[in-house]
Parts: structure tokens; sequence; C-alpha cells
């Protein structure tokens, strides 16, 4: 399984990505909205990990992209600052965002969500040590 992270921040991406391979899975990598797009497009991610600040493609845009144009049910968990979230939030779930994390969180706590939205469309993955 293959999970495209959108991050513009090198180290925040570099963390997250490290953090997914070690639970097992894939990882796809976008700087950026429209590098996103290219991605999606090139290694059909089964889930999506994306910062809501996104040069190039807005991240509404980008979730809108994906739900209306695309018709894909890819999982996708927006990553927010506390600062800039209430409105884009709900923007974002109400185009289809499936979950949010704030900043800073856990890394063992996005993968625990990952998990939980695989484990309630019926997709079995495998457990593993939180630390």
């Amino acid at each position: 399984m293959t999970i495209l992270i959108c991050e513009h921040e090198e180290i925040m991406l570099t963390a997250i990505e490290f953090r997914m391979r070690k639970a097992g899975f894939k990882v796809s990598r976008a700087k950026n909205g429209a590098e996103a797009l290219v991605r999606i497009e090139e290694d059909k991610p089964g889930f999506i990990v994306t910062d809501l600040v996104l040069p190039k493609t807005d991240v509404l845009e980008l979730i809108d992209t994906i739900r209306n144009k695309q018709k894909s049910d890819v999982p996708i968990i927006m990553i927010t600052d506390l600062d800039n979230a209430d409105q884009v939030i709900l923007e974002g779930f109400r185009l289809g965002a499936n979950d949010f994390v704030t900043k800073p969180f856990k890394p063992s706590e996005l993968i625990i969500r990952i998990k939980r939205i695989f484990q309630d469309r019926g997709i079995v993955v495998e457990r593993e040590k939180i630390s």
C-alpha cells in the first residue's frame, strides 16, 4: 500500500516518510499540490496525507480534484497548525477529506488514524508496535 505524503516543509516530510516506512508502508512524496496531482496519477496511492498549506495548488483544490474530477475515494488526512484550522478543515471535510491531525502531533497518532480508516474500509493492515 502506497501512501502519498504532500508536505512543503522538508523536515516534516522526511519525518513522516520515515515513520510511514517504519510502519511498513510504501511512500510517495510531493512538496506541493501540483506535484501531488502528478504523483496521484502515476503512483495511484492508497492513502493521502497532506498539509493544509501547499504551494502551487491549494489543499482544497487538491481535495476537490481528487473527489470530483478524478472520482476517487482514496482516504485523505489533512495536517494543520492550530492557527489556521477551522474554516479550511470544515471545507476540507465538506469536499471529502476523512480526518485531520494538528501540529505538533505524534507520528504514532497518524499511523493509528490511517489504520483506523483502513479498518473502517475493511482493509487489513498489520499491527505495529507503537513507540
